[in-house]
């Protein structure tokens, strides 16, 4: 699967595997993107409001963001609530890919603005096929607003 546009993904994870094995499913899939990371909700809001060492030079807002659930500092709930609540930030799409399956987990993230939740899949391969998926959808199928 290859795509035409560049997109700008920001993922939010604290563990580094996690972010290892995602940037792998991303390169398995031929995906053109940027991929950034940040450990903790705190940090992904320092970089989408261009604080602390983030401008707007160095952290573009991402076309995507996935978001873990459980993190430090500020918890992916936490950081989806005030995402969606910042004029300028609400219209990007936010996945929670978690290793959560717990329905008050879903159901919360749905109320607070979530765009898919996704339960990391348990192996690489299921991981590149989940990736591969996601993207055609938010990047193919979908139309979302130009910035």
């Amino acid at each position: 699967m290859t795509t035409e546009k560049s997109i700008r993904i920001m993922m939010a994870d604290d563990d580094v595997d996690d972010r290892m094995l995602a940037l792998e499913a991303f390169k398995e899939n031929k995906l053109k993107n940027e991929l950034s990371f940040t450990e903790n909700g705190e940090d992904l809001l320092n970089f989408l409001n261009h604080k602390g060492k983030y401008n707007k030079v160095n952290a573009p807002l991402p076309d995507l963001i996935l978001l873990d659930l459980n993190m430090p500092k500020v918890n992916g709930l936490e950081a989806l609530k005030l995402i969606k609540e910042d004029e300028r930030l609400r219209t990007i799409p936010v996945i929670m890919l978690t290793t959560s399956s717990a329905d008050e987990d879903i159901v919360n993230s749905y109320k607070c603005g979530v765009n898919s939740f996704i339960t990391k899949p348990v192996t690489f391969d299921q991981l590149v096929d989940v990736i591969g998926k996601m993207c055609n959808y938010w990047f193919k199928i979908v139309k979302l607003p130009s910035a």
